[in-house]
């Protein structure tokens, strides 16, 4: 890399902190740096175009995990665990909101709902027993009852006859929500560089010496903020995990609104407009899905299509107007990885496909190991 004087000396000498990844985790983190240290510089180097894994790609769930994810978590994770993790979330989530704003972020409270299908009565039933419970562990944390049951009056097809509602839950507007991140952090002068790949680091006790391809330079310190490319780093703790999403064309009267979880949150769609945004199914091919590589498989673009077709959008016309994929951190734990590596390094990772939600939260907890 050929830099001239005036590169060196703006974007690469006494840099104090620099952060791996332009995301949700890595712009709050900066944020939440420049509020502490106000005269210190402050570099985010990003490996895409735009952030390379879910922030500018996920769904645009305001959520923090349906009845049935928080059941299935209860079963590796102690009750404990599990409230603080809603908890963490919902902080997240109203972080976010105050930092940005509604308006900026198209926040629209529509509820979210758990829909099962016709042959999932097991799992229908089991939530509806537990259901109680799971609300009780909560209502200290929302003072209210998260989960009810509710009739259909989406139109949906072979599904059982009632969806569980909880009317903390929203949409939110992707898109605008990193615009808006990007637009905070260049007011609050964080310097951005993007398609800047770290190939390596060392730390040297004082400081981190950082390397980009053929080029290196001197940070301070260095915070990584890579969710589902963080499987080296932290020694296999994360394990990436791609998302495939596809949106429909305009719907003519559409008359869904709201955000929609199906199978333990491995399934979900919202409306968009007049579009449903459908996304998941990872769980019909782990192996192939845990992977840094984006784009579809077959057989996961069959199921999100049958979805459609008989359960979400029965007897309607739809034509698909793209599809695209993200990748996420996931792990044997949902709990985040918050932690000092060495002396001068740092990551904040393994979001477990809940970034919008805990994402703000832990980028705000990175910057204060600091």
């Amino acid at each position: 890399m050929e830099l001239s004087y005036w590169e060196l000396k703006n974007w690469f000498t006494d840099v104090d902190y620099t952060i791996v990844g332009s995301g949700i985790v890595g712009l709050h983190a900066g944020l939440r740096l420049r509020e502490r240290f106000p005269a210190a510089k402050i570099l985010v180097l990003e490996r895409g175009m735009l952030p390379q894994g879910a922030s500018t790609k996920n769904a645009g769930f305001a959520c923090f995990g349906s009845l049935s994810e928080i059941m299935d978590d209860l079963k590796t994770h102690s009750e404990e665990d599990v409230v603080r993790l809603v908890e963490k979330r919902w902080q997240g989530l109203q972080l976010l909101r105050k930092r940005l704003g509604d308006a900026a972020i198209d926040f629209k409270p529509h509820g979210g709902y758990e829909i099962f299908l016709k042959e999932d009565e097991r799992g229908f039933t089991d939530c509806l027993s537990k259901l109680p419970f799971v609300n009780d562990i909560l209502k200290p944390l929302f003072k209210a009852d998260v989960f009810s049951k509710e009739t259909d009056r989406f139109g949906f097809k072979n599904i059982q006859d009632y969806l569980i509602f909880n009317p903390f839950e929203a949409q939110i507007d992707t898109g605008n929500m990193m615009q808006e991140l990007l637009k905070h952090a260049v007011a609050s002068n964080i310097l951005i560089l993007n398609q800047q790949t770290v190939t390596s680091y060392l730390d040297k006790e004082n400081e981190v010496e950082v390397v980009l391809n053929d080029f290196s330079f001197i940070s301070k310190k260095i915070l990584f903020a890579t969710n589902g490319f963080a499987h080296t780093l932290t020694k296999g703790a994360v394990q990436p995990a791609r998302a495939q999403v596809l949106i429909t064309e305009p719907i003519p009267n559409l008359d869904i609104r709201g955000t929609f979880h199906l199978d333990r949150g491995y399934y979900y769609f919202r409306n968009i407009g007049d579009r449903i945004l459908l996304g998941g199914g990872r769980n019909l091919d782990f192996e192939t899905e845990n992977t840094t590589e984006f784009g579809q498989t077959k057989i996961v673009q069959n199921k999100l299509e049958d979805l459609l077709k008989n359960v979400i959008l029965p007897n309607q016309e739809f034509q698909i107007a793209h599809r695209w994929s993200g990748i996420m951190g996931v792990g044997n734990s949902k709990t985040p990885v918050v932690t000092q590596l060495s002396e001068n390094v740092f990551c904040g990772v393994r979001l477990g496909g809940m970034g919008v939600a805990i994402g703000s939260l832990v980028g705000t907890e990175l910057a204060d190991l600091i």
